[in-house]
């Protein structure tokens, strides 16, 4: 099953994900597709959200982060990545990452307890940076780790744990 279209006893993940940016802080949320579409769409009927169909999601994350980027309007001077898969990171988590400042020249990272995460915070700058050496699942991580990354450490406010086994209902 795709990940956008899990739900648990707290509702769906992929409606959680676009709030917790909202009440991070995001003014504007754009939620990048591949899988199960249509039903992915249903989901996301009435939040207000921007969305963008990677036609090339099996290529992995990186296919996604790229569609996201490319799909940002001219004057954003950054982004919050944060994937769908996170279901305890909080808005208080998106605001943590932020506070630094989102310019163009942004770049922070969430940390849980030392451990790199999401969300991550892009600005423009690095865009062109981030996809040429986004590949397969890699999303943004070996750029960051060769840049000069802002860490934020959230340990205290959530796991950050990537759930790879859907909870059964």
């Amino acid at each position: 099953m795709p990940k956008a279209l899990v739900h648990d006893d707290d509702g769906s993940w992929l409606a959680r994900a676009t709030e917790t940016l909202r009440e991070g802080g995001c003014d504007d949320v754009t939620v990048v597709l591949g899988a199960a579409v249509d039903e992915a769409l249903r989901l996301l009927d009435g939040l207000g959200v921007d969305v963008v169909i990677a036609s090339d999601w099996v290529e992995g994350m990186s296919a996604s982060l790229r569609a996201g980027l490319r799909a940002m309007p001219a004057d954003s001077e950054a982004a919050v990545v944060l994937l769908v898969d996170l279901p305890d990171v909080t808005a208080e988590v998106v605001r943590r990452v932020v506070a630094g400042g989102a310019g163009p020249d942004a770049l922070a990272r969430a940390t849980f307890d030392g451990r790199p995460g999401h969300p991550v915070l892009l600005g423009r700058d690095h865009w062109a940076g981030v996809t040429a050496t986004a590949a397969g699942d890699r999303g943004a991580r070996d750029y960051l780790a060769g840049s000069d990354t802002r860490l934020v450490e959230c340990g205290d406010l959530a796991s950050g744990e990537d759930v790879d086994v859907i909870p059964s209902r």
